[in-house]
């Protein structure tokens, strides 16, 4: 007895609603081809991601967020004994181990956003991949995870200020720009490198190092007094410089450095105006490199 005969039907052909809005979804144009109105509109996403890495951070960790604190006051002990005391390094009037940590804590942020933000594209691959957004949203989230450490340890800094008894003077107002200034360099330049991460990945070995160099490169555990006056505004080309200058400045009360400052202002613009733009280059290949 023969079985019966399958019987193959065709589909039916769904029926499509062209009155349904559709998006179209197209490389910006313009020379920087940033759409801030896009970034206010993925802001949750931003604000989900900066909770994410800031939670991930400390995940599982036994001292938690005391390691912003034990961070910066290891490395003040060790520049106050080596550098202030054998080495006699000079402080501009300041007590070396607050001069060091009033360095060292804007240098903390930095150092840090520096790091994840470079790394972000490559470590968030998996969500590259899948769905669309601005991807300008993963650098800027690493960085703003960094304020974290900085409310910490500026607890501590406060507490050495109280210690030596140096009040801060009316210049301290001003310290939010000089945060935002730091934020700013971090930002520029772990965009350069996050968009060069993604296409060759031994980038990741050389942050390390540049981050070693920026740190000697940048006034923390000497002042910037100690360089000839007709070259000082040079220092400035290291955006650094003059955040912590600044800094020093506006809580301890030394020497304005208004050179300093404003090349520093500078040297972040064009950084972070080349950074927008070589990002966005580089931005729609992200998904098929990552």
């Amino acid at each position: 007895m023969s079985e019966p005969s399958a019987v193959l039907e065709r589909p039916t052909p769904v029926a499509v609603d062209e009155t349904l809005p559709s998006r179209v979804i197209r490389p910006r144009r313009g020379w920087v081809r940033l759409d801030l109105g896009e970034l206010w509109r993925y802001r949750d996403l931003l604000w989900f991601l900066t909770k994410r890495d800031i939670s991930l951070r400390y995940r599982q960790t036994a001292l938690g967020v005391a390691w912003a604190l034990i961070q910066p006051l290891a490395t003040m002990a060790v520049f106050t004994i080596f550098f202030g005391r054998f080495g006699k390094m000079p402080s501009d009037g300041v007590p070396y181990a607050l001069f060091a940590l009033c360095g060292l804590v804007p240098w903390q942020l930095f150092a840090y956003a520096l790091s994840e933000s470079s790394n972000s594209l490559v470590n968030n691959q998996n969500l590259v991949t899948k769905v669309y957004f601005p991807r300008l949203v993963i650098p800027l989230s690493a960085v703003l995870s960094g304020l974290m450490d900085l409310c910490v340890s500026s607890v501590l800094l406060g507490g050495m200020l109280v210690f030596f008894g140096r009040p801060p003077t009316l210049a301290a107002l001003l310290l939010p720009a000089f945060v935002l200034l730091g934020i700013v360099a971090a930002l520029a330049v772990g965009l350069w490198l996050a968009a060069l991460n993604v296409q060759y990945r031994d980038v990741r070995y050389t942050i390390p190092f540049l981050t070693q160099i920026w740190f000697f490169a940048t006034p923390i555990a000497y002042p910037a007094s100690l360089i000839p006056e007709r070259f000082r505004p040079l220092v400035g080309l290291n955006p650094m410089a003059g955040v912590v200058e600044g800094f020093r400045w506006a809580l301890l009360g030394t020497a304005r450095p208004t050179g300093i400052i404003w090349v520093s202002c500078a040297a972040t613009v064009v950084l972070l105006v080349g950074g927008l733009r070589y990002f966005a280059k580089l931005e729609r290949r992200f998904a098929d490199v990552v």
